[in-house]
């Protein structure tokens, strides 16, 4: 069964950077897409930045610029760097594999949680 273990959030302030890692398990990692999603408080999670197993790279608007998705298929590792925090990248982060045609693989991780202060 497909796992997903999120780690390396923390509290920053404002411009500062974190690198997030994900370490996923019981699949084939460098078959799949890694995704990077966040949720904030009393709102609906989001998708903020995609890596194919290639490598191929995609970003929401908001984080474009700022964040740099990368993988480690030897690792079965995804990190996700994040640059220039604002706070309003306030939120738990969360990881997960998907391909275009069957969707996401497994459930969610634990996630884990960013704060920015102004």
């Amino acid at each position: 069964q497909a796992q997903f273990l999120e780690s390396g959030g923390g509290l920053v302030q404002a411009g500062e950077s974190l690198r997030l890692s994900c370490a996923a398990s019981g699949f084939s990692f460098s078959s799949y897409s890694m995704s990077w999603s966040r949720q904030a408080p009393g709102k609906e999670r989001e998708l903020v930045a995609a890596i194919t197993s290639a490598g191929t790279t995609n970003y929401a608007d908001s984080v474009k610029g700022r964040f740099i998705a990368s993988r480690d298929n030897i690792k079965n590792m995804a990190y996700l760097q994040m640059n220039n925090l604002k706070p309003d990248d306030t939120a738990v982060y969360f990881c997960t594999a998907f391909t275009t045609t069957t969707g996401r693989l497994g459930n969610w991780g634990p996630g884990t949680q960013v704060t920015v202060s102004s």
